[in-house]
């Protein structure tokens, strides 16, 4: 939609605005930028994700054929030969985390899955008998020094469960103040467009107007305010309010401090609704590290994509490597030894 008005609160006969009216040029500023960001990351979207899986897939699913040989050599192996307690620890973690990451991949074959979840279920249920045992240990007094090692094994586990958890909990609180952050913005906005066409339409209805062409004027306008109310385009109503609130009355009327203050939540609200769109946008084209949408050129996607396509060919052969060593009984005792298995 074109905006037939000036954007900004430009108080034409005062030589210098408000503090606060700077403010609200400022946020209208960021929004102009915001929007221009938006409409930019929205075109080149499709774009991305094309390149991202032209360059990655196949890279992604060589990487997890070789980690499912690795699963189904271990896997054998593990039935095949006598391994000390030591290592037999090592394999099995090993084979239980390979299980566990594979099992939700969306590109292996469904024979391949169904091998994966069988020794998925395998391992889950191991834990748990073990966990079991574990309880009956732990109440037991630990005269034994067998038994006491146990017991610090134990602590040990639970401290890195416990840490798990902290942090799984960390991120859940993260991702709920966004949500609910999000949610207020929403409903920040929602209040605010209703509010800001209901002002407008007080302020510009045609029926009121005897002035033919003021009328004609006005219609427009109304038709304009009404579109945008129906497109939810929330910006373009608080300009335009701005614009009425200015142009009322002889000469120019100060906003009031309510009127700033609507002015400011509604359009702190807007930005951070194209903010939270922004992110969705980068974050659908599921890079590694993190980027900030602030002062990120398109290239820059470009450059993290081929950062992590070049991060990922350095495992796949890594993976190759390790493979290889794992196809005789000598490379795994190897692997081990080495604690890199």
């Amino acid at each position: 939609m074109s905006m037939s008005f000036d954007l900004k609160l430009s108080l034409q006969q005062r030589a210098e605005p408000s503090a606060q009216q700077k403010k609200l040029n400022r946020l209208i500023d960021k929004i102009e930028q915001q929007k221009i960001s938006l409409s930019m990351w929205q075109n080149a979207q499709a774009e991305i994700q094309q390149h991202t899986r032209q360059k990655l897939l196949p890279v992604y699913s060589e990487l997890y054929e070789i980690l499912f040989q690795q699963l189904e050599q271990l896997w054998n192996m593990l039935h095949s030969h006598e391994f000390s307690k030591v290592d037999l620890q090592q394999l099995d973690e090993k084979i239980a985390q390979l299980a566990q990451f594979l099992k939700r991949s969306k590109i292996l074959k469904d024979e391949q899955l169904k091998l994966i979840q069988q020794i998925d279920t395998f391992y889950q249920q191991h834990t748990h008998q073990s966990a079991k045992k574990n309880k009956k240990v732990q109440s037991v007094k630990f005269e034994l020094n067998e038994n006491f090692d146990q017991n610090i094994e134990l602590e040990e586990d639970d401290f890195e469960q416990y840490a798990a958890e902290q942090q799984q909990a960390r991120e859940q609180a993260k991702q709920l103040r966004q949500q609910q952050k999000r949610e207020q913005a929403e409903q920040m906005a929602a209040q605010s467009l209703k509010t800001a066409y209901l002002k407008i339409a007080a302020m510009i209805h045609p029926d009121r107007e005897r002035d033919e062409t003021k009328k004609e004027e006005k219609t427009e306008l109304f038709q304009q305010a009404s579109q945008a109310y129906e497109q939810q385009d929330l910006f373009y109503l608080l300009k335009l309010q701005l614009q009425l609130e200015q142009n009322k009355g002889v000469g120019v009327k100060e906003l009031s401090a309510e009127q700033v203050k609507f002015y400011k939540l509604a359009l702190d609200a807007q930005s951070q609704q194209l903010e939270s769109q922004i992110e969705e946008i980068l974050d659908s084209f599921q890079l590694a590290k993190k980027v900030k949408a602030e002062h990120l050129h398109m290239s820059d996607v470009y450059k993290a994509i081929d950062v992590d396509c070049a991060e990922l060919k350095q495992q796949l052969k890594w993976e190759k490597e390790r493979l290889k060593h794992m196809k005789k009984v000598s490379g795994v005792e190897m692997l081990l030894g080495h604690g890199v298995l």
